[in-house]
């Protein structure tokens, strides 16, 4: 993920004006209600895409937004094939995920190289991973199957586990030249973790439930997580992880809160069981007390600072809630009352732009739009809706319980010596690498000056 800008361009123009049309109609005990909702908010998300637009390029969204959102967006479009039944975004997202593989089928494409981090390809990983769970229409033969691209992905990350600092861990950016490569982020990390967890489960290989064993006991034994299962942002190689940069986002919470409770389903073991509930009875912190079991990002939310990549990270927590009851079905009953309201809530305010349906950030305005708008609006909005149908669907597949994804272990074991055609690092790619260490270190040495506690 990274820093940046307000969205802008001819659409946002469109949604300036707010209308008198109702918000989106939602009866939470309504299936059909619910996959109404869905399907009204899914198009109000697919509208920004322009991949599928003739001379642009399959799986990528227009400026601002990064690469990795287009690869969580597909991720939630598997997803609304799985909620819905409805194929309408079928086509467009086998498509965006096959196109983006790279050269070597590992989601390393070298348009990316000088963006690229660790969990920016995770994400596409991660979509390629619940396409195989699942059973979303497999590629054709001669493409490679969502499983490999998971396993790629998997076995390039752990090849990058790095020992030289902080005792090990991934590092935020693939790439030495990029911004932000001494920054050993908790969203790389747990990515990892979530994928390592969910291979084993569909693979039955314990290689990937070690890893995940690993991974979980280095974010711990680092700091990155506290004794109230809380997970701050990272910390920086440069202090050799020391101090940790204290800022806690929804998703950190979700990644962990999935690759854990999958790791129970595969264990049976009580010390996943009480780290899962950990992270649910954690996740306190994101749900608001004015407006009970409504979810809100409290780090940037209140005072107005979520940037365009931070109003999309709802999504995942809510994306992961929801499979958590499936795969620990004991979680049920203490995830399901925080995501009906957050449903409810979430839709009601659905009602802006010149359609009348526009969703916005803020989930707690009892139904006022708050003027937001875009792709992470729209994502959030969807998977939180569609998530009340998790009890309508069967739980992940594996490869004993009908899976047709067919595997790779030995996938993106090229490493990194792909040859890739890099850009001449100019002067002020250094400057910018340096002037984001400076700003990471601030924040971790200083405080998080603009969390909202």
């Amino acid at each position: 993920m990274r820093f940046s800008t307000s969205a802008s361009g001819a659409l946002s123009a469109l949604m300036l004006s707010a209308s008198s049309v109702h918000a989106i109609d939602l009866d939470i005990t309504s299936p059909d209600s619910i996959k109404s909702a869905a399907s009204q908010i899914a198009y109000g998300m697919v509208k920004w895409y322009t991949g599928n637009n003739t001379g642009d390029v399959p799986g990528n969204l227009p400026a601002p937004y990064y690469w990795w959102e287009a690869g969580a967006m597909f991720g939630s479009l598997v997803d609304y094939w799985y909620y819905t039944g409805d194929t309408t975004y079928n086509a467009i997202t086998t498509q965006a995920l096959l196109f983006q593989v790279g050269p070597d089928n590992d989601y390393m494409p070298p348009n990316q190289t000088k963006t690229e981090g660790n969990d920016d390809q995770a994400f596409w990983a991660m979509a390629a991973m619940s396409a195989a769970e699942a059973k979303f229409p497999d590629p054709p033969a001669d493409k490679p199957s969502w499983l490999s691209l998971a396993q790629a992905v998997f076995n390039l990350q752990a090849n990058r586990w790095d020992n030289s600092t902080c005792g090990g861990g991934l590092r935020w950016q693939i790439f030495a030249f990029n911004n932000g490569y001494n920054y050993k982020n908790t969203i790389s990390n747990g990515c990892f973790f979530n994928i390592a967890a969910r291979l084993g489960k569909y693979t039955g290989n314990s290689t990937y439930t070690a890893w995940a064993e690993t991974m979980w006991n280095w974010v711990e034994s680092v700091g990155l997580m506290n004794e109230n299962y809380h997970f701050y942002d990272g910390s920086d190689d440069t202090i050799n992880c020391t101090q940790v940069n204290h800022i806690q986002w929804t998703y950190n919470a979700g990644v962990f809160m999935l690759g854990a409770a999958t790791m129970w389903n595969i264990t049976g073991d009580d010390i996943w069981k009480t780290r899962t509930a950990g992270i649910i009875n954690g996740t306190s912190i994101f749900f608001s007390n004015t407006v009970p079991n409504v979810m809100y990002e409290v780090a940037c939310e209140p005072n107005g600072k979520c940037d365009v990549d931070q109003r999309s990270f709802k999504a995942y927590l809510v994306r992961w809630m929801a499979a958590t009851t499936k795969v620990a079905p004991w979680t049920h009953d203490l995830i399901m009352p925080k995501l009906k309201a957050s449903a409810q809530a979430a839709a009601k305010q659905c009602s802006g732009g010149t359609d009348g349906k526009t969703c916005g950030l803020k989930w707690t305005t009892n139904g006022v739009w708050d003027g937001n708008y875009g792709v992470g609006e729209q994502m959030s909005a969807l998977e939180v809706v569609q998530s009340l149908l998790i009890d309508q669907v069967s739980g992940p597949v594996t490869n004993q319980t009908g899976g047709t994804s067919k595997g790779n272990p030995s996938a993106g074991s090229h490493g990194e010596t792909s040859p890739l055609t890099f850009s001449t690092i100019t002067t002020g790619d250094k400057v910018g690498a340096g002037f984001l260490t400076t700003l990471i270190l601030i924040m971790i040495l200083g405080g998080a000056w603009w969390m909202v506690a």
